[in-house]
């Protein structure tokens, strides 16, 4: 069921992609939440489409958990209201998405290093425990 849009420069395909790539959302798993019909080669060329039908729009724009007049009405600083509206109140997206780790790449090698020198001492004090009890075993035969 097709419809027109009052502003003909408004892209939805390009607005849709925005909104997507804001949020985090790969196409593999658009196309996974439409349904067997869908790949992510054809979430690509439904992004090419100047004009979305408005039946397949509303069903992305309720997986995106935006409104799909935002997709058809794509306006910046609307956009960034209602993703921050959807993801920070809602918690529609998990936080990590916009989370900035500040760990330092070597300062987590270094703590797995550890974590793993501590594994080996507690396998060895474990194996070290064994011998003993085989031990005892023996000789109390």
């Amino acid at each position: 069921m097709p419809h027109t849009t009052s502003n003909p420069k408004i892209h939805e395909g390009r607005n849709l992609k925005r909104f997507r790539e804001m949020l985090g959302i790969k196409q593999d798993f658009l196309a996974f939440e439409l349904g067997s019909d869908w790949n992510q080669q054809k979430i690509s060329l439904l992004e090419q489409r100047e004009r979305i039908d408005s039946d397949i729009l509303e069903q992305v724009s309720a997986i995106l958990k935006i409104p799909a007049e935002a997709i058809r009405n794509f306006d910046e600083e609307q956009a960034i209201n209602i993703i921050s509206n959807n993801t920070f109140d809602n918690c529609a997206q998990p936080a990590s998405v916009f989370y900035n780790s500040t760990v330092h790449p070597i300062e987590k090698i270094v703590q797995l290093h550890e974590e793993k020198i501590a594994l080996y001492e507690r396998m060895l004090k474990e194996k070290d425990e064994m011998m003993e009890r085989l031990e005892r075993l023996i000789t109390s035969r």
